[in-house]
């Protein structure tokens, strides 16, 4: 008896390695393309942060296959994630990426969106921040709050209602400052673009665009930081984001600035909006349909990436100093990315509509 089970026990072990040995196999990617679609134009943050991404991932997947980044803009980026719904190629060499104006229009019941969050996988978040800032002629009033900067009207380049924009749109409306919207610029770096030649006299820009593109204008003097959005300390209290911890967050101007409350409807819709949109805002998805080990390959190697001795530092220069998730933690930073309360929502509902004339199923 104990000769035979040896000899089953070899048997079964040559089966397991032998079906190891096929899996990993097919898992190889050596000669193929991946294609990683992101739905905006390939000036914004989302091009950047994927562009990041794509040859560390090129490195860190198995066969080392080429991580070609294609943009696919067009109506608020429910264009490209209306188009990823309908995939099916589940092979590994599809890769899509979310941003929060991509998660916004879900939340609010757009009616151009044709995609469901919960059909896609996830396997690597990454959260971000964002800065806003003044021209000079505005910055030289600045002081640390809005009270000075009210009797100004401001032009600023907006990608769309239902976007990410919503996150300034409603601080600077708090603030009580007078912004006019030109609407349905492609990309926020259409929007720095505006502003460097005058076309625009205020803008916003996520961790990784300000530094490469805005922080220059501002060490320049053509324009000054107001604020940052903030961060979430670990008991969900919006602290400096790390990033720039010399600035203020949104917080800290509305509290010094007359008439802006940090409670109640209006605070507690853009802190929820906020969550939403910045701590987790950048989501790389498989579509569906693809197999678990596809899946698993993909959290690996981005798993290989965050291991990295060199990672904190290059990403600290490139897209800023916040969190990478991975595997059942993107999965989390997906939930909080696409849930925000009914009370935010109908609150937010309500202001589009006042202020631009937007109309949303609550």
């Amino acid at each position: 008896m104990k000769r035979r089970t040896s000899a089953y026990s070899i048997i079964a072990a040559g089966l397991f390695a032998l079906g190891t040995t096929a899996s990993a196999s097919a898992m190889d990617l050596a000669g193929k393309t991946v294609e990683w679609v992101i739905p905006f134009s390939e000036t914004g943050g989302s091009a950047k942060w994927a562009n990041f991404f794509a040859p560390l991932l090129s490195e860190a997947l198995p066969g080392n296959p080429a991580v070609v980044v294609k943009f696919m803009p067009g109506a608020g980026s429910t264009k490209g994630a209306n188009w990823f719904q309908q995939q099916k190629n589940g092979d590994g060499t599809l890769l899509f990426g979310s941003s929060g104006s991509t998660q916004f229009p879900y939340l609010l019941g757009d009616p151009r969106v044709r995609y469901e969050y919960n059909d896609w996988n996830p396997v690597m978040a990454s959260g971000t921040g964002g800065v806003a800032y003044l021209n000079a002629s505005a910055g030289a009033k600045y002081d640390g709050s809005a009270n000075n900067l009210k009797d100004m009207t401001y032009i600023y380049g907006n990608q769309g209602a239902t976007r990410l924009d919503l996150v300034p749109a409603l601080a600077w409306k708090m603030l009580g400052m007078k912004v006019e919207h030109v609407m349905g610029i492609k990309g926020r770096g259409d929007g720095r673009k505006m502003f460097e030649s005058g076309e625009a006299t205020i803008d916003y820009q996520t961790s990784s665009s300000y530094l490469k593109g805005s922080a220059g204008m501002v060490k320049d003097g053509k324009a000054v930081a107001m604020m940052s959005w903030g961060a979430l300390d670990g008991d969900g209290n919006i602290v400096r984001d790390p990033t720039f911890p010399d600035m203020p967050t949104f917080k800290e101007v509305c509290e010094k600035t007359d008439g802006c409350e940090t409670s109640g409807e209006a605070w507690d819709a853009w802190k929820a909006f906020f969550v939403a949109g910045f701590p987790s805002q950048k989501l790389a998805f498989l579509p569906n349909g693809t197999s678990q080990d596809v899946i698993d390959m993909y959290v690996a190697a981005f798993d290989k990436i965050k291991g990295r001795s060199d990672f904190a530092e290059i990403s600290k220069k490139r897209l800023g100093k916040y969190p990478v998730f991975t595997g059942a933690a993107a999965k989390t930073a997906l939930g909080k990315a696409t849930q925000v309360p009914d009370s935010a929502k109908t609150f937010v509902v309500g202001w589009l509509k006042d202020e631009f004339g937007v109309q949303l199923k609550k």
